[in-house]
């Protein structure tokens, strides 16, 4: 049997033609990268070819040595002559060989981003630019656009026109180029740029690379720039032998410089083009797909494709609206709890997916309520983020002072001229008198080794004192924004160009929202007690480290990944897409939101479930938001329950413990101006029974159990209810304090309420 019989037609087109330009639009989980590597075998073992003559170029390292080791188990001797790598390792090979021609020495070095900043950071200060007005972040990323774009300093500047903003980073464009090439230096984007001119400039180095790479295969096209486009026009130009593999409907890195025209365009760079699709899917079921298609078909710049697949049609497509975005996150972690108990699916095979990262932080609480392990891909733990500590400490040194290592982390932060030897000294006179840190601190002016630092600690001091005095008569969310303004620890961020400050800011504002919505849910909120939870939270880490981890991601992060069950949250109209893609004039910008949705969408191999939230709360103010439309684009025909068809259908949400608006509610009040308390006690975290192992971790079971007893129907029943008329009963599971009905109205879908609050009736 041959290696070429385990594919299908399209996928052994697309390895057997191997003349000409061929693009192979390779849908969602239709594997493309089994097609590369058997290509390459094809090319070797059948049509003779040197493996000295094929190129096949990716994005990521691990892409690349994951081909590489494919195509060695097929091929095997012989392998190791072709070039298996990406964009910029191909770039520096060939630059470490001939970049003299351009002025340099081979020996360059590459400057990393701390690197390009420290010299942008100097061309300013030379040419007088204040970099408040003009960040120096802002000017990196102009100029990484522009080599993007294969634009020089001159053709920068004479672009720029009267536009001030322009002429000022065309100024730093040109300092920085001639300073980079002073110091024999190069940054990440002159890699394919310089080899781009090396190229133009150098016809015989052009000629000797396209004499050698005869066949050249690209993957992910969809997500090259102008710069990688015209780097691999060259080097095909001579043979035309180009096969790329990619999907247009996967182009979601525009912010990076991806351009979709690339792939879009490519039968009119290459009119004798043989266009291959790709389109029989081997991960989803039916219904995923046709729930995939059916948002994708919306956007207009695309190539048309259906994907199918013979798995069958599989489960529906699970909606799953609620008030809260609280409800949304106890739902998930209720469902995964629910389906890991019934032997349904192991906790590393399921997925929750979000916009941004700011929507980690329920979640996690919840997963850590309900003894869920898990992982954020992507970046830290929430609590665990500097800022996110940083603030902490803040409140913990408020709190009682005794933490040594909080007092530590803020006492100069943000930046007070309280260097280590004056730290090391007060903890020298601290240990001395046997005393903690802070308390030393409160004694500044009787060390005598500090000299004027101890002003500077003195300042510090009153600055503590003063928010513990204000405890007594402000509350939480007062506290944390009086320390936030006093300290200027935002404004400081709001003024850094560091990379990552504007999402530093938001975790921030999340972690407002956490604490407006604690004082929303306790009848006597204590800093104290504040904190606690948020230890509790932070306790995570301390899980046996294990690959069986539910993963929590942003789309962008989930790209080429796949998962049988995956939960997309946050789907709403604001959110996702956001309100900036919303309002933008440009509408390229809703079809890469569109474009996400579709990656998120076939993620999912048996089962993917949509939530969103009526109601959620954003830097510490709640917003309403309708249901997402691209939710809405999905056939109605393909959920279990079906999405209100205009934004003013009323979304009754699942009466919830962990819904901080149910009381009001329930007495017919606007739950924007309710605001219901509860009592520790009430509020005692509950942990399930069975998921996951916390006994480690000090935490016992909460209190409550089950009250009123056990409803008179079950499973599979019939039921009225007052509201929503009759239904059947998909399910009836135990909760903390009351036990938790799925029922499936007959008008109005599926609806998740609590017994004793439902009030259904058994027919």
């Amino acid at each position: 049997m041959s290696i070429y019989d385990t594919l299908n037609e399209q996928q052994k087109q697309g390895v057997f033609t191997v003349e000409g330009p061929v693009l192979l639009l390779a849908g969602a989980g239709s594997g493309k990268t089994r097609v590369l590597t058997h290509r390459i075998a094809y090319l070797i073992e059948e049509m003779g070819v040197n493996p000295w003559n094929i190129m096949a170029i990716t994005f990521t390292n691990k892409a690349a040595g994951e081909m590489k080791e494919r195509v060695e188990d097929l091929v095997g001797f012989g392998s190791d002559s072709i070039w298996v790598t990406t964009f910029h390792s191909t770039c520096v090979r060939i630059l470490r060989r001939y970049i003299d021609r351009l002025g340099y020495d081979t020996n360059f070095v590459i400057y990393d981003t701390d690197d390009q900043k420290t010299l942008v950071k100097d061309i300013c200060k030379r040419l007088q630019i204040d970099t408040k007005m003009l960040k120096e972040r802002a000017i990196m990323s102009a100029i990484s656009s522009a080599k993007d774009e294969l634009i020089s300093p001159n053709e920068y500047s004479l672009g720029s026109g009267g536009d001030y903003r322009k002429q000022k980073i065309a100024a730093v464009y040109q300092e920085y180029q001639t300073a980079l090439k002073k110091n024999n230096a190069v940054d990440f984007d002159d890699l394919i740029m310089l080899t781009v001119e090396l190229f133009k400039s150098c016809p015989d180095v052009l000629d000797g690379y396209q004499k050698r790479f005869k066949y050249i295969m690209v993957d992910e096209y969809q997500d090259t720039n102008t710069a990688q486009f015209e780097l691999v026009r060259l080097l095909a130009a001579a043979n035309r032998n180009l096969c790329v593999v990619g999907d247009d409907d996967q182009s979601i890195y525009k912010f990076r410089g991806a351009n979709i025209r690339n792939i879009l365009d490519f039968e009119h760079h290459y009119p004798e083009a043989t266009v291959i699709r790709l389109e029989q899917n081997y991960r989803s079921t039916q219904n995923v797909l046709d729930a995939a298609n059916a948002v994708i078909k919306n956007n207009r710049s695309r190539k048309s494709k259906a994907l199918w697949t013979d798995k069958g049609a599989g489960s529906r497509i699970h909606f799953r609206p609620f008030d809260t975005a609280y409800e949304e996150a106890e739902f998930v972690a209720d469902d995964i709890a629910r389906k890991r108990r019934s032997g349904e699916v192991e906790y590393g095979e399921c997925a929750v997916l979000f916009r941004t990262n700011a929507q980690a932080r329920l979640l996690e609480e919840r997963f850590v309520v309900e003894g869920i392990p898990y992982d954020v891909v992507g970046g830290v733990n929430f609590y665990s983020r500097k800022e996110i500590k940083d603030i902490l400490a803040y409140l913990k040194t408020v709190d009682n002072g005794r933490d040594d290592i909080s007092v530590k982390r803020i006492i100069n932060i943000p930046k007070r001229g309280i260097g280590a030897s004056t730290i090391a000294k007060v903890q020298e006179y601290a240990d001395m008198r046997e005393i903690s840190f802070y308390e030393a601190l409160t004694e500044a002016d009787q060390i005598m080794t500090i000299g004027k630092s101890a002003s500077k600690l003195t300042a510090f001091v009153s600055m503590i004192q003063v928010f513990r005095s204000k405890l007594s008569f402000c509350g939480l969310e007062e506290l944390i924004k009086d320390i936030l303004e006093t300290t200027e620890y935002v404004k400081e961020l709001e003024a850094s160009d560091e990379e990552d400050a504007e999402m530093r800011i938001e975790n921030i504002d999340e972690l407002i929202s956490k604490i407006v919505s604690y004082e929303q849910t306790h009848d006597d909120p204590t800093l104290s007690e504040f904190l606690e939870e948020v230890a509790l939270v932070s306790d995570i880490d301390r899980l046996d480290d294990d690959n069986n981890r539910v993963l929590l991601m942003t789309l962008h992060s989930a790209k080429g990944l796949e998962f049988s069950h995956v939960y997309l949250t946050g789907m709403e109209d604001g959110v996702f897409p956001s309100y900036m893609t919303i309002t933008a004039d440009d509408p390229e910008e809703i079809e890469e939101e569109r474009r996400l949705a579709y990656v998120g969408i076939t993620r999912a191999k048996d089962d993917l479930t949509l939530c969103c939230a009526k109601m959620r709360m954003l830097r510490g103010e709640t917003q309403y938001n309708a249901v997402s439309r691209f939710v809405k684009e999905i056939p109605r025909e393909l959920m279990d329950n079906k999405p209100p068809e205009s934004r003013n259908v009323e979304i009754d949400p699942p009466v919830s413990k962990y819904n901080p608006m149910y009381q009001a509610s329930m007495r017919n009040r606007p739950v924007a101006i309710a605001s219901p308390k509860r009592t520790a006690a009430e509020n005692k975290p509950y942990i399930a029974s069975g998921v996951g192992d916390f006994g480690k971790l000090g935490i016992v079971k909460g209190g409550g159990t089950v009250t009123g007893g056990k409803p008179d129907y079950d499973a599979g029943d019939r039921v009225s209810h007052i509201k929503y008329g009759e239904g059947t009963v998909v399910d009836l599971e135990p909760g903390a304090r009351d036990y938790k009905v799925t029922v499936d109205f007959d008008d109005v879908g599926q609806k998740i309420m609590y017994a004793a609050f439902a009030k259904l009736k058994k027919l």
